[in-house]
């Protein structure tokens, strides 16, 4: 058997390509949709990819299944609670698959959606074999559990999705022998639970000596345990669970039609009523850039920002460094944003000579002085870990929700981790009319290094 694991850090994401050698059989598992990865290393082993499993339908991402079917014939597995536009194989408790020395044997599993399914993987066929592996879609994390309040499972209470979850892991997954290895769909910085380790693979035993939520000592504990606290989903994702059931068109050919470069007079022309999307990094960006824009940088967790800020239905028009523009529209066609439209020609030297805006970062000493009202975009559990004192908790998907919280003339610090974050909150405002904005230049990392204090949210 050959099996390996592909980690995409930028959305938290673990998918497998597992082969038998033997027949030169490949499948993939819960594929990223830029596909390029599986397919070189299934024609490096020998192998042909001819099978894509899906746990369940992703929420933060848009699957590859599409791809990898219309590029080689590949068969698609679902749970068969799930309803797609596209012929699948429907997977049921018990099903087996063999090809070889490979073997594939169903787990149903709902909770965190209700046809999430676990697919237990054997390098020996032979019946009552014990399972070299288990691959747990977002049933089993390293360190948490799936959440069960996604918008993807609309029609069950998220209390009734939890409730099926626990069962799910105790009569599905803690049953099987300690050494058998985990390997769930995500890892650390997923908002797909709350507390994944950045471990990316652990072992049943292992999970159920460190895992908080299987130490729920009841149903009614772990559904009190599994639906607090989780971080706001963001606003793609409710979108993308539903494009992972349909037919729709595939990355290579939304790619084509965005790769366009524009001039600035013909750029500005094309994208009004539009959105214009910056992909520079914070500190570029704060210096210089076309008014209007929208700051996210591509050297962060780009596609799940992207997701939760920018209009699912507006045509995107991108301004990335010279020779980083299809990665910008690649990572935009992750999450199913298809709509870029082109991008920026040499946009690093058209800028230089552009009209631009810029704001101010300062430094920790100079905040500390100034008396600004101080607004920290960072998650909740963030801020409540440790925060700027008299600053105010506005978490970055929520900044143009709660935008009458915002004072127009008095100047405004965002804060954040490094600067990322709050450089998006910033560009956000400065659409809708915000001018005195100010942002912490190396967030409370530098203001900590600094020696400076934070204050810690004291809970109830």
């Amino acid at each position: 058997m050959f099996f390996h694991q592909f980690y995409l850090g930028c959305l938290s994401h673990a998918s497998y390509l597992i082969g038998d050698e033997k027949t030169g059989t490949a499948i993939v598992v819960d594929p990223q949709r830029d596909t390029e990865q599986y397919v070189a290393m299934a024609k490096e082993q020998g192998l042909r990819i001819e099978h894509v499993f899906l746990t369940h339908f992703h929420a933060d991402f848009l699957a590859g299944h599409l791809e990898l079917r219309d590029q080689f014939g590949a068969k698609l597995y679902v749970g068969h609670r799930g309803n797609t536009e596209y012929e699948v194989t429907p997977l049921r408790q018990g099903d087996r698959f063999t090809w070889g020395d490979l073997a594939i044997e169903v787990r149903e599993t709902p909770g965190h959606t209700p046809e999430s399914v676990c697919l237990l993987v054997f390098d020996d066929p032979t019946p009552g074999a014990d399972p070299y592996g288990v691959l747990t879609g977002d049933t089993l994390f390293i360190g948490d559990v799936g959440r069960p309040d996604l918008f993807g499972s609309v029609g069950t209470t998220a209390d009734e999705l939890a409730a099926l979850l626990y069962e799910s892991l105790h009569t599905q997954l803690m049953p099987l022998p300690d050494e058998t290895r985990v390997y769930p769909a995500h890892g650390a910085g997923s908002m797909c639970g709350k507390n994944l380790s950045t471990e990316t693979s652990s072992t049943i035993g292992a999970q159920r000596h460190t895992n908080v939520a299987l130490k729920a000592s009841s149903v009614e504990e772990f559904v009190a345990m599994v639906t607090a606290d989780q971080p706001e989903a963001p606003a793609y994702f409710s979108i993308d669970a539903k494009l992972n059931q349909q037919e729709r068109p595939t990355l290579d050919g939304q790619i084509e039609r965005a790769m366009h470069g524009y001039s600035l007079d013909e750029f500005l022309r094309r994208a009004e009523g539009g959105q214009i999307l910056d992909v520079r990094d914070d500190e570029t960006f704060a210096a210089a850039h076309l008014p209007g824009s929208i700051n996210i940088g591509l050297d962060g967790r780009f596609a799940t920002w992207c997701g939760t800020v920018l209009d699912p239905e507006k045509p995107i028009w991108v301004i990335a460094p010279t020779g980083r523009e299809r990665e910008a529209i690649l990572r935009l066609g992750r999450i199913g944003f298809d709509h870029a439209a082109g991008y920026l020609e040499n946009a690093e030297a058209v800028l230089a000579t552009a009209e631009t805006r810029s704001f101010d970062r300062i430094s920790p000493e100079h905040l500390a002085e100034d008396a600004v009202v101080r607004v920290d975009v960072r998650q909740p559990g963030e801020f409540a870990a440790g925060h700027l004192e008299d600053s105010s908790s506005i978490p970055l998907g929520q900044v143009l929700r709660r935008i009458d919280e915002l004072p127009r003339e008095t100047p405004i610090a965002f804060i954040c981790k490094t600067g990322y974050r709050s450089a998006t909150a910033i560009s956000l405002l400065e659409r809708e009319g915000f001018t005195d904005l100010i942002d912490l230049k190396g967030g409370v990392d530098r203001w900590s290094e600094e020696g400076k204090p934070l204050t810690a949210s004291v809970s109830s």
